[in-house]
């Protein structure tokens, strides 16, 4: 290697070249069904770009969702893409899935794009936006108190090995009371008071659930005033049942925090927002779960510094992904300028959250163009010291970065 010009091609042919794990989607193979989420309507239906539409749009959230999505898509792409030019994030990122599927970017017609999603073979588009990302897995976001993803898993589910599972608890930890009623008709013998069996009974589902599924981690999004200190039952089940499981299989227990549910009711999902989370709670329990493996992003852009230096205490914390409001060119690079300064390559980067199948493309397009960048700069730095930067050292780099950590994290025992 001789100048930079020639390291920066090193870098990106190593970024644009390497087999992606996606460590976090809301993703469901094909088997699923209808869950499985794809085309253009679900695109512009997906609550970031509603809540960016109903800002332009003279129509109050209750009747906007009382259209059908065919037409909730039309309005929000006549809002956004007809009306204003696609600039935000949301809205470039559909131009972003149009161009890398070879399609006309500039056609104004909404039923151009329906109808090039109804000529394709799901099975060969899954492929095909599997080797357009370069990914070698995803893994999913699994609720087995959902009813129609459980009877996928008892009755229909076909495995694919690129979509991997995860145990997701927000039921059990966020909505006790409401899960208790579903948990008894599975025939748990369980008590809102968590008296009598109802600590082995949660105990015995996780770990039915996490070898039905080959759950690789189990995984909840939390609240910014989540806390283990005051005595909750969630704080109760999170020591007594999921910390013990998760150690018992060894896997990750995946802390997503910050989330701030429905600020604004009449958007629905769209109506989410964040706040700052108290890193005091992680410490917590690192420090006194030290056989316990944490994965953890936060929400809030407040957050990120004393994350990684927190990171830097407790090699049993690993962290990931720039999550849902975090997810923009401007705050990636930010963010990921931070951890490599102080935790080297010691993290996972990305992950891209999607709920529709081809927000993969955007999604990680755009992300690999920043990482990208922010790995030529460091490692121009050292190049500039006389440091002999060799393309084997790039390619392992990235490999750890965009796969290997996260396979590492999940089979390592003592950290």
């Amino acid at each position: 290697m001789n100048n930079i010009n020639e390291l920066a091609q090193l870098v990106d042919k190593a970024v644009r070249t390497v087999r992606i794990t996606d460590i976090h989607t809301h993703l469901f193979s094909e088997c699923f069904g209808s869950l499985f989420l794809y085309g253009i309507d679900e695109l512009l239906t997906y609550h970031y770009l509603v809540a960016e539409a109903m800002r332009q749009i003279d129509m109050d959230g209750p009747s906007f969702y009382k259209m059908s999505k065919r037409d909730q898509a039309q309005c929000v792409w006549d809002a956004l893409f007809i009306k204003n030019s696609p600039v935000s994030e949301p809205a470039r990122s559909i131009i972003t899935i149009f161009n890398k599927l070879g399609l006309d970017v500039n056609n104004k017609d909404l039923n151009y794009y329906r109808e090039y999603f109804r000529s394709v073979s799901l099975k060969e588009h899954i492929d095909r936006v599997f080797d357009t990302v370069s990914l070698k897995c995803v893994v999913m976001t699994n609720d087995p108190l959902d009813k129609t993803e459980s009877a996928v898993w008892e009755e229909g589910y076909v495995k694919d090995d690129r979509f991997k599972a995860a145990l997701r608890v927000d039921r059990i930890l966020n909505g006790w009371e409401d899960s208790l009623s579903e948990l008894k008709k599975l025939g748990f013998d369980v008590h809102s008071d968590l008296s009598g069996r109802t600590i082995e009974e949660i105990k015995r589902f996780l770990v039915e659930h996490i070898d039905r599924m080959e759950a690789l981690y189990c995984a909840v999004s939390l609240p910014p005033d989540f806390t283990m200190f005051d005595g909750s039952i969630r704080a109760k089940i999170i020591d007594s049942c999921i910390l013990p499981v998760c150690r018992e299989k060894n896997i990750p227990f995946a802390l997503m925090i910050g989330v701030k549910r429905a600020v604004n009711p009449e958007l629905e999902l769209a109506g989410d927002s964040l706040a700052k989370a108290d890193i005091k709670e992680l410490e917590y329990l690192c420090s006194n779960y030290k056989n316990n493996k944490f994965l953890v992003t936060l929400l809030s852009l407040e957050n990120q510094h004393e994350l990684v230096v927190t990171a830097r205490k407790f090699s049993n914390l690993m962290i990931f992904g720039c999550w849902w409001y975090l997810n923009s060119p401007s705050l990636i690079d930010q963010i990921t300028r931070i951890r490599i300064e102080w935790l080297g390559t010691s993290f996972i980067p990305q992950h891209s959250d999607c709920r529709v199948f081809e927000q993969l493309i955007s999604k990680w397009e755009h992300s690999k163009t920043v990482i990208s960048r922010v790995l030529v700069e460091k490692y121009s730095d050292l190049f500039a010291m006389n440091y002999k930067v060799t393309e084997e050292q790039i390619k392992r780099d990235v490999e750890n970065l965009f796969g290997g950590n996260f396979w590492n994290f999940i089979k390592a025992y003592n950290l």
